[in-house]
């Protein structure tokens, strides 16, 4: 066990800011305003998944369209103005109304925090409770504003009670609420220990390798499973290995 607590903070320093450029946290970094900070750092969750490039693709066509103001730009979107472009499983009409919902969070809560926080409180600080209870309001936004629900919008806001491993939402929480050189802890209303691992194929691939989950396929409680075997190596702020342990996977490293 010293062993491998040695090698996970020997990775955690390796994998510090100066790799961040080929992961989505570089974008909310581009920003020192904590509004924009926010609302970038939720833009690129929702698009963290597929291959690197074409995420990193995406988000600079955002950053382009936002005219590198995103709290501004969903703030007064005009949901006449024309979007023209996808990412994966998003077309251009999913992605115009996932900004006309930021833009209504933002005018109803003032935040994105505001409104996690809402469920956060009310479940008796349950992350995973919080969590779904985030979807759900987020979904009934659609739903007020006649807007489709359909798989694409299903998955960019999934719920971890019908085993989704909910990775994009658990890697926005983990930008939000952990502070270092990666992460930006601007919710300090959570604590560390609540956070869940944002659970991908590399981190399945090697949280198996590590035995941190007897699992074989990715959910909920993969995530759950791998969360607590990383309390042991640091039960204060067990996903500070989130970030290292991702990006040796996505480089095919040994760890």
């Amino acid at each position: 066990m010293r062993n491998l607590k040695e090698k996970l903070e020997y990775y955690y320093k390796f994998y510090n800011k100066s790799k961040i450029e080929s992961d989505p946290v570089q974008f909310p970094h581009r920003f020192t305003n904590s509004e924009d900070i926010e609302v970038m750092a939720f833009i690129a969750s929702i698009f963290a998944y597929g291959k690197i490039e074409q995420i990193i693709t995406s988000l600079e066509k955002f950053f382009s369209i936002s005219e590198n103001q995103p709290y501004e730009f969903l703030l007064n979107f005009n949901e006449k103005q024309k979007i023209n472009f996808n990412h994966r499983l998003y077309d251009s009409t999913d992605i115009k109304n996932l900004f006309f919902i930021i833009k209504y969070i933002l005018k109803k809560h003032k935040s994105i925090k505001r409104l996690f926080l809402i469920g956060y409180s009310d479940n008796h600080l349950n992350v995973k409770q919080a969590l779904s209870e985030f979807s759900k309001r987020i979904l009934s936004y659609y739903e007020e504003n006649s807007l489709k629900i359909n798989h694409a919008v299903k998955f960019m806001f999934p719920a971890p009670e019908k085993g989704s491993a909910c990775k994009r939402i658990n890697l926005f929480l983990r930008w939000m609420v952990r502070k270092d050189k990666i992460d930006f802890g601007l919710w300090s209303e959570i604590p560390k220990n609540k956070l869940i691992i944002p659970v991908d194929t590399h981190i399945a691939r090697i949280s198996k390798r590590l035995n941190f989950t007897k699992r074989q396929n990715v959910s909920w409680k993969m995530a759950e499973e791998i969360t607590e075997n990383l309390k042991k190596y640091d039960p204060d702020d067990p996903i500070k290995y989130d970030f290292s342990l991702c990006h040796i996977g996505m480089r095919k490293r040994k760890f």
